[in-house]
């Protein structure tokens, strides 16, 4: 039985989480950038088919405790019943602070799923990263750092209600 099935018959819920960089410069895959402290964010996100999303942001680099931290917030106001959190295989999710969590988040019915290595399209929340970066956030429009992190604010705050992503899944269209 795949996580996406056990969603549709009602028995769980599956949120894709991920964290990501949002920052004022443009996004290049692969460049040269000068040193010094680019404007931006770090944003913790989960995110379901249904468009329930919550975001964490910080000024900090992200790392296995703040996502501890995301997780338990998360997990205060997540719907009741048994909830999985899909991940990929960043250190900060494989280190021993946030793997000594995952007893304790099972107690609460959370349990936290691996993708395989080298598998990231699987975690449909990269998609939403690569929505904001390159799509909603139109950069040539920043008068400063302020227009910048209101319109990321207003896109974080609306993500689906404004900003939608057509996720298609043979299972879930079923």
């Amino acid at each position: 039985m795949s996580l996406l099935w056990l969603e549709k018959q009602g028995y769980i819920k599956v949120y894709y989480g991920d964290a990501t960089r949002v920052s004022m410069n443009s996004y290049l895959p692969s460049a040269w950038q000068p040193k010094g402290k680019p404007i931006g964010l770090n944003v913790f996100g989960l995110l379901n088919h249904d468009h329930d999303f919550h975001a964490y942001t910080t000024k900090q680099s992200i790392n296995s405790g703040l996502i501890v931290g995301f997780i338990d917030d998360f997990l205060k106001n997540a719907p009741k019943g048994i909830k999985v959190i899909v991940l990929d295989n960043a250190p900060t999710h494989r280190s021993e602070e946030f793997e000594d969590q995952l007893q304790r988040w099972q107690k609460q019915d959370l349990f936290i799923f691996f993708l395989p290595r080298y598998a990231p399209h699987l975690n449909i929340i990269e998609t939403l990263w690569r929505k904001i970066k390159y799509e909603w956030l139109e950069q040539h429009t920043f008068k400063g750092s302020n227009d910048f992190f209101k319109a990321l604010e207003f896109i974080l705050l609306h993500i689906g209600t404004i900003f939608k992503i057509n996720f298609v899944n043979p299972i879930l269209s079923k």
